[in-house]
Parts: structure tokens; sequence; C-alpha cells
């Protein structure tokens, strides 16, 4: 059989239009490869360009400047930037001998963030509050925080402080300091409280990965709003010491990334005994040390059965700060209903595609009316914690303030103004409840304190450790928050916008570890969260489900950016 004529040619043409293609590609400018590079970049491919010599470390740093240059005068996640700062460390680490190398540490070259209650040495914690950024008496913190020293020793490039709100005591991300920040998925949603400056900044690709804060639910609820990971370790695998505080018996820090592989590579950077935090001794005698990426596994969710709690699905309220013991069993009810967080419908159907999701990958999720039921809500909501607040502000000014206010007292002095009434202790809604008044104690002092703190805490990691025996569970799955993320620019409950809201400050008074997924995205377009908690100090298994999750649903999408206005189609 003859070969048509024809063939001969259109292989020259097919040859010659691929060739034409990739003199076209090698003639493309240098932005063009970076930013497709760099784009959802993770550590370990970032690692990869180094060491193949394709960009210097100041020219990824400059990439993310850039980037930050041109979108966060509208998403305004980030309130300072470290710029001459992170040029800086840049051109030192490009300087280093070529034989350094091996020696390099784990986070080496990656720009990240640092939420603005964690002390930078030189940079003004501001905390989220103007109180804390008056110009003359700035909270200008004398050394860096535990993990951000951590984090530097480990060759991160920090680019900035992200915006917060005031103390880390909102559900939503509007600041004195520095204003609102939007969700990155659509400018006029919030991207939830308190780590939203966090969060944006890195779905947003204007970091790497960065740290968040976590007193009721401020990691892992803006995490879902956002398509990241948020990690709230075991409480005491990580240091909380040079973190402003807003409750300190209830205080955590973790990364937030975009995957869970950053995510693992981050937290076995900050984990770590610490004198300054004594929550962290013999924490380098868990079951499951790290480093974290040992842990992460396709494939490991087969076989595994997780619980479904109760009371989330049920809508069953807990106070934040608890209530203690001297407040009546009917007023403590009334306290409990008034704060109870119903979950809405589209959350519950985004809730049950996830399950099936789940199912599918091998796990069986056990939905039983006595796993984590309404009561155990109600043993949780008495983990008393408000009485210890000033005790954690005079703790972190002793050793993070400044030189010319190491305390309350001296801050009042120095600036002719209290000390706003969140973090002394002070707010009518926490500091009365009935006719009972929540004073300011020491907890080492305090003689109520078995009553209100110790005790109820027992008895709720009890309760929460009995259905995984009985049921022969390997945790618990659940929404992270209890609602999609608000529009902010339409009222909310008849009022401004406060945020999205969790059903999940209980992790924080019994200091488990959970980590966020990006569970899926809602009809709009918006992301939600998936949730996974397990057993103290079992970080590294919660993070080998985590990691099977993102491997059998790849969900992760990023955001598209604008630099002006809204979206021309969003919802």
């Amino acid at each position: 059989m003859k070969t048509p004529v024809l063939a001969p040619l259109l292989l020259g043409l097919v040859a010659a239009a691929i060739a034409c293609s990739s003199a076209a590609k090698s003639r493309l400018p240098p932005q063009f490869d970076m930013d497709h590079d760099l784009l959802e970049v993770t550590i370990p491919q970032l690692h990869r360009y180094y060491a193949k010599h394709k960009y210097t470390v100041t020219q990824v740093v400059q990439w993310y400047l850039t980037r930050i240059d041109r979108y966060n005068g509208i998403y305004r996640a980030i309130e300072t930037v470290t710029r001459s700062e992170a040029l800086a460390v840049a051109a030192r680490e490009d300087a280093e001998p070529a034989s350094a190398a091996a020696m390099r540490g784990p986070l080496w070259g990656v720009p990240i963030v640092i939420k603005a209650n964690t002390s930078m040495v030189g940079q003004v914690t501001t905390d989220g509050w103007a109180g804390y950024a008056i110009p003359g008496h700035e909270l200008i913190a004398p050394r860096d925080a535990t993990i951000v020293a951590k984090f530097r020793t480990a060759g991160a490039i920090l680019i900035g402080h992200t915006n917060m709100p005031d103390f880390a005591n909102s559900d939503t991300n509007r600041s004195t300091s520095f204003g609102r920040t939007g969700n990155a998925f659509d400018v006029r949603f919030s991207p939830g409280g308190s780590s939203g400056g966090t969060v944006t900044a890195v779905t947003a690709n204007m970091a790497v990965l960065g740290n968040g804060t976590d007193t009721g639910n401020s990691i892992r609820m803006p995490a879902a709003t956002s398509a990241v990971i948020g990690i709230f370790p075991t409480r005491g695998l990580v240091s909380i010491a040079g973190i402003a505080p807003l409750d300190w018996m209830l205080d955590n820090t973790g990364p937030i990334a975009r995957t869970v592989t950053d995510a693992a590579i981050a937290l076995s950077v900050m984990t770590g005994e610490d004198p300054l935090d004594p929550r962290t001794l013999d924490s380098t005698a868990s079951p499951q040390p790290g480093p974290y990426t040992r842990y992460l596994k396709p494939g490991l969710l087969k076989g595994k059965r997780f619980g479904v709690p109760s009371f989330i699905l049920s809508g069953a309220g807990i106070p934040f700060h608890g209530i203690p013991a001297a407040v009546p069993e009917d007023v403590a009810a009334k306290q409990s209903a008034d704060q109870a967080i119903p979950l809405r419908p589209e959350t519950l159907a985004a809730f049950m595609k996830a399950v099936e999701e789940l199912r599918a990958a091998g796990a069986t999720v056990v939905f039983d009316d006595s796993i984590l039921p309404d009561s155990f809500a109600k043993i949780a909501s008495r983990v008393s914690t408000y009485s210890y607040v000033r005790e954690g502000t005079e703790r972190f000014l002793n050793t993070f303030g400044p030189a010319q206010y190491r305390g309350v007292a001296e801050y009042e002095k120095a600036v002719g103004a209290p000390l706003a009434a969140p973090i002394v202790g002070e707010e009518p809604s926490n500091s009365q409840i009935g006719d009972v008044t929540i004073a300011q104690i020491d907890i080492e002092r305090d003689p109520d304190a078995e009553a209100n703190y110790h005790g109820p805490r027992g008895r709720t990691l009890a309760a929460y450790l009995e259905p995984l025996d009985r049921f022969h569970l390997d945790g618990y799955v659940y929404p992270a928050i209890q609602m999609p993320p608000p529009d902010e620019t339409m009222p909310q409950n008849g009022g401004l916008s406060d945020g999205p809201h969790s059903a999940t400050g209980w992790v924080n008074m019994i200091g488990v570890p959970a980590v966020v997924v990006v569970g899926g995205y809602y009809r709009g377009g918006m992301p939600f969260g998936l949730e996974f908690s397990a057993r103290p100090w079992k970080d590294g298994d919660l993070l080998g489900y985590a990691y099977s999750w993102e491997q059998a649903t790849h969900h992760r999408r990023p955001p598209t950016l604008v630099e002006k206005g809204l979206l021309p189609n969003a919802p």
C-alpha cells in the first residue's frame, strides 16, 4: 500500500508547528515562567527549583512581594510587609556557598507570613488593636516568639505580619489597626477570624504558608472558608510563648498551608519543649514525634472509622471561656442556649457529600445519637477559663512587651489609657453571668481552680475519649463551621456581619489535635471545610488521614484574584 502523498507534508507541518511553539515558549518573559512555577508552589517543588538553580531566593521573595503589592490593597491580608528584612535574608541565603546546601533547614528560602499577635523582634505586635500601635507607645517586640525563632532557624523568609481582629476576639477579620480583610475567593465574603489574614495571604499565593492562632476555632474556621489546611496541634506540642494571648488557657498556634505536606513540614519545625511555655515540657516524649511527613501516605483512610459528633449536628452551644461552677444550672443552660449555633442546611448537605467521599476512600463513618451528644456540650461548657485572662496578658507583657510597659498597670501609666477589656478580663458579657461575677485571679492561687477548670476539663476529655473506645473509632469528623462564609456587604442576623461561626471551641478546652482540610465547595463557589480530630498526641495519625483525604479528592483550587472591585461573575 502506497503512503499518501500528503502524509510527509502533514508531518512536516506538525514538526514546524512544534518547533515554532517551543521557540515562542523560550522567548516568553521570565515573569510568565515564575507565575507558572510559583503559583501554588509547594515547599518540595520550591526546593527543587533552588537545587536546579532555576531561581534565586531573592527572585522568589521578590515575586511574592510584587504579588502583595498588586493585590494586598484589595484583600488587605498583610498589615505589615517586612520588605527590606526579607530581601536582606534572601540575599544572605543566596550568598551561602554551595557546600552549605546539605545543612539547609527544612524551610530554607520559603517565604512565610506571621500573624500580627505573634512577636517578631523589632516589629510592632499590633494584635490587631490600634492601642498597641499608638505612635511613641508601640508594642515593639524585644524578641521573637518561640515559633518565629524556630522558623528563622529553619531558613524561612518572613515577609510580613498578617491582619487579624482586635486581640483575635472575633469570628471575622476586622481590626482597629488595619481594617478589614476580604476572602480571596470573593472579597465581599468573610475569610473568618481570627486568622483570616493568614488564610487569605496563603490561599491567594502571597506566601507559601503562615501561622495562625486558635482560641476557640481561629485556625480551623478561617481555613475552612478559604480552601487551605489548618492544623490545631495537641496543646503542648507547640509553644505559644511570644503570642499575645486572648485566653492563654485556650490559646494554641499551628500552621496554615495550601497542602498537607507543607503544613506537616511547618509543624515539624514548630514543635519542641520551651521553658517559657510549661505545657510543652515533656512534649518530646510524644508517641508520634516529627518529622510529620513520615505519616503522610495515600490510602490511609481505608479501614478507618470516624464518628460524627451529634451535638454539632444539633447545634448545641458551648459558651466561649466556659461557665464557672458557681453559676446555677438554669442560668448556665440559658447561656448555652443563647450561644447555640444551628447547622445550616447547605452546610449539612456539603458535609454529607464529604461523608460519601470518605466512604468511597474506604473509611467507615458512624452516625449515632450517643456519639458526643448534647450532654457532652453541657459538660464542656463548664470548663471555665475567663478568671485567668489577665494573668495571660501579664505574663506576655512581662517577657514580650516593650521596655516602657511590661505589665497591665505599666501600659496604663505609659499610655494614659487602660488596656482593652477582652485581654484583662473585664468584658461585661463574660465577667458577669447571671448573679455571678467572674473576678480575675492567677490560676495558681485560685482555690476554685479544681471546680472551675481542672475537674471539668478532665471530665470533658474523658467524655471525648469514651465513644472512641466504645465504637472503636480512629477519630471524629464534622463540619469545621456551621454555615457558609457570609457576604459582609449584607446584614447578618439584622446587623453588621460578625463572621461565620463554629461549634468547635471544645477542641481548645481539652487540647486535642484537629485539622481542617478542603472539603469541597458550596454551589456559589465558596469553600467548605471538613474537620477531623483525634486522640491527644496522635498528630501524626491525624495528618495521615488529612493527606489521604487530600490525595483521594484533590479539592484544592486557587482563587482568581482581582486588582479592583469584585469578580465579574461572582454569585
